[in-house]
């Protein structure tokens, strides 16, 4: 089971333990959860580590057996060693209507030495272009450290090993999209993205260190199981409506998860004064017109 960080974590956690809840807890069997969605001989199980694999004929990718409407989702993840310039890991959420929601977490390698750069991005009703990138404060091909997404219908949170990196809050009521009533699977893939990953596209893939393998040791999908027999008002009701569900409580609508607790606030301001290095929100060139969630 993860660390928690704050009142608020504990609380879930204890709740976690003491309720039957919807979801899973940590999987050791990824085939309970996963299933390969690309390049099935790329998608290697070994004991209680699940490897994707890039080379110059193809990558990799899994998705969810379900989907879910609010929950959090956590993967373990070790990052592609050495050279990994040119790839992308990625782990998130994404629903697949015509105007999709999708929440990302995308991993740039980089040059032998040079730092790894997370980036975040939310679609919200198929909009996207939400794009802030980070460095980290580890080495994440070293060992394997805690990605979550946590969603429900107050805010979006982006974690690395519980500490938030970045928060996207529900401003619907200032007219600003925010993403719900679509259910969302959970995904991971790796591909070669040398066009624009590393240094704009300036850096290549060197297929010489090939294969690139990004390995994860575990997942975890606490969230409102979408059940699609029973039609999609039933489910709206069901996982977006009350706080309470046949299956137990759900303990990502608690109050307590509407905001970050002060403790995780402080760490939100210490990883972004620390390790921002481009947020949308101030890149003028791009956007003539300040997009209007950023400053709220």
């Amino acid at each position: 089971m993860e660390s928690s960080n704050g009142g608020g974590w504990r609380m879930v956690m204890v709740l976690y333990v003491a309720v039957s809840m919807v979801g899973s807890g940590w999987c050791s069997k990824f085939d309970e959860l996963v299933q390969p969605s690309w390049a099935t001989d790329h998608v290697i199980y070994e004991g209680e580590l699940l490897k994707l694999k890039l080379d110059n004929s193809s990558g990799a990718g899994f998705v969810s057996k379900s989907k879910y409407l609010y929950g959090k989702v956590t993967a373990e993840l070790k990052l592609v060693e050495g050279d990994s310039a040119g790839t992308v890991t990625a782990f998130y959420m994404s629903s697949d209507w015509v105007n999709h929601n999708e929440f990302d977490f995308e991993f740039l390698g980089n040059r032998t030495g040079e730092p790894y750069l997370v980036q975040t991005n939310l679609y919200i009703n198929g909009v996207g272009d939400r794009e802030q990138r980070m460095d980290l404060w580890f080495d994440p091909t070293a060992d394997f450290h805690a990605y979550s997404i946590l969603w429900n219908p107050r805010q979006v949170v982006f974690l690395v090993d519980d500490t938030p990196i970045r928060v996207f809050s529900n401003h619907e009521n200032r007219g600003v999209a925010f993403p719900r009533d679509q259910p969302m699977g959970v995904y991971s893939s790796i591909w070669n993205a040398d066009d624009w990953a590393t240094e704009g596209g300036r850096v290549k893939t060197d297929w010489s260190h090939a294969p690139f393998v990004a390995t994860f040791r575990g997942l975890r999908i606490d969230g409102c199981e979408w059940a699609p027999e029973a039609g999609a008002p039933a489910e709206l009701r069901r996982c977006g409506g009350s706080g309470w569900g046949k299956e137990g409580r759900y303990w990502w609508k608690e109050k307590a998860m509407e905001a970050l607790s002060v403790h995780q606030s402080h760490q939100l301001i210490w990883a972004r004064a620390n390790h921002l290095v481009y947020d949308y929100c101030n890149d003028p060139g791009r956007f003539a017109t300040h997009p209007p969630e950023c400053g709220k």
